[in-house]
């Protein structure tokens, strides 16, 4: 599982397949130490997906909600595929909101003063392929493809302070916003704030 975060989603693999060495890897030591913690039948270790390549024995590749991060994966993809035998598996996932209101919102808000010379390098606008891109590629690289996009309605709880797509994202898209202000709370917290006005307009509780 490449991309494995807190190791929740792995632990599940591990699950479904109790005779499996399963191995998850993640670039973040915090993330990778939470998963531990989780003492799950799996393997927990730091490391960049980007460099990674599968050994003979890797017979399933998962990758959930990471390869967006990593600029040109597309040849990442095609590494694995060369790399791995015939009759793997190779499953991912990748989100394909970048231009829904949400996103936007935090773009337009970023390239706004005082926050744009902060964010201009660390708030680019991410694009992932769609489907059928993916399709087209994975299979002239050999494979056979499933492949799909769904929309799907997330019902958020509105009962908090905070606009809870705001909530949302801070587990997500915002996370890189948030390094980059480092220990400058008040910068952080106006931009949140901005970035949440912003919000209750484009998605009314």
């Amino acid at each position: 599982d490449l991309g494995c975060g807190p190791g929740n989603l792995t632990a599940t693999l591990a699950d479904r397949w109790p005779d499996a060495l399963v191995r998850g890897i993640d670039s973040s030591p915090e993330m990778i130490e939470t998963a531990k913690a989780l003492d799950a039948a799996v393997d927990f270790s730091v490391g960049d997906l980007r460099s990674w390549t599968p050994s003979p024995g890797v017979d399933v590749v998962v990758s959930n909600a990471a390869l967006q991060w990593v600029p040109g994966h597309e040849a990442v993809v095609r590494r694995w595929v060369d790399a791995l035998a015939p009759g793997a598996w190779l499953a991912f996932q990748v989100p394909g909101n970048f231009d829904s209101p949400s996103h936007r919102s935090l773009y337009e808000v970023a390239a706004e003063r005082p926050w744009r010379d902060r964010l201009s390098t660390v708030v680019p606008r991410i694009a992932v392929p769609d489907a059928a891109a993916y399709a087209e590629a994975l299979t002239g690289a050999g494979c056979a493809v499933d492949a799909w996009e769904t929309t799907y309605v997330h019902l958020l709880p509105g009962s908090s302070a905070d606009h809870p797509v705001l909530s949302w994202m801070e587990g997500t898209a915002l996370r890189p916003v948030r390094a980059a202000f480092g220990d400058d709370e008040a910068g952080w917290q106006g931009y949140r704030q901005a970035l949440g006005a912003r919000l209750a307009q484009v998605y009314p509780v």
